[in-house]
């Protein structure tokens, strides 16, 4: 298994994990996805639309509206959703394992002025398993927190192809992403950044 470039308050950062094919790879199965689970904008418990759109590959699917943040066995459109491609669990592998597969890749896509605020990864039933997440487009300013809401914060910038695990004392971190850096990949049209999330849930 590959070692983490750098740890953040226990997050493993495995930098430029994903080289330019990879990525690529990913954005086309990505688009497969997308079309047959279209993006949606979830609105919060609070009644505030989500600033980033998303959609989910897997068993589950990440959910919020008014009754609160879950996961659900279908799109809102009714249809289940796609299941996680191949290139993408292959990462999971590789970091990861392979005893025990995710059963939700969440697809964040953020545009410009889009963010998400900070947040612990707790609507799972087992904590054991870790969180991945992957990066692929533009530039995004991760924060990272404490397993309690407050307190000091630590940054980094998270770049296209870059890995995060975040397992073990890290799992219930805080984490956010205060402001992504337009123009800073080639790598989707028209720019903006896609954001992967595996989970276990069950």
């Amino acid at each position: 298994m590959t070692e983490p470039t750098l740890k953040v308050r226990g997050v493993e950062v495995y930098k430029g994990a994903l080289d330019g094919a990879r990525q690529d790879a990913l954005v086309a199965a990505l688009r497969e996805v997308v079309r047959q689970a279209p993006l949606f904008s979830p609105m919060t418990p609070y009644g505030k639309a989500m600033t980033v759109r998303m959609t989910s590959a897997g068993r589950y699917g990440w959910y919020a509206d008014r009754k609160g943040y879950r996961y659900e066995r279908r799109h809102p459109d009714g249809q289940a959703w796609p299941p996680i491609p191949e290139e993408v669990l292959e990462i999971w592998r590789d970091l990861v394992g392979r005893e025990r597969l995710p059963d939700c890749c969440l697809v964040n896509v953020y545009r410009d002025g889009a963010r998400m605020g900070m947040h612990q990864d707790r609507d799972e039933a087992d904590f054991g398993w870790p969180v991945l997440s992957v990066s692929l487009g533009d530039s995004a300013l991760f924060r990272i927190g404490n397993t309690t809401r407050g307190g000091k914060t630590e940054s980094l910038w998270l770049e296209s192809g870059d890995v995060v695990v975040m397992g073990g004392e890290a799992r219930l971190v805080y984490h956010g992403i205060d402001r992504i850096r337009p123009g800073s990949s080639t790598l989707l049209e028209g720019g903006g950044r896609i954001n992967l999330t595996l989970r276990v849930v069950d």
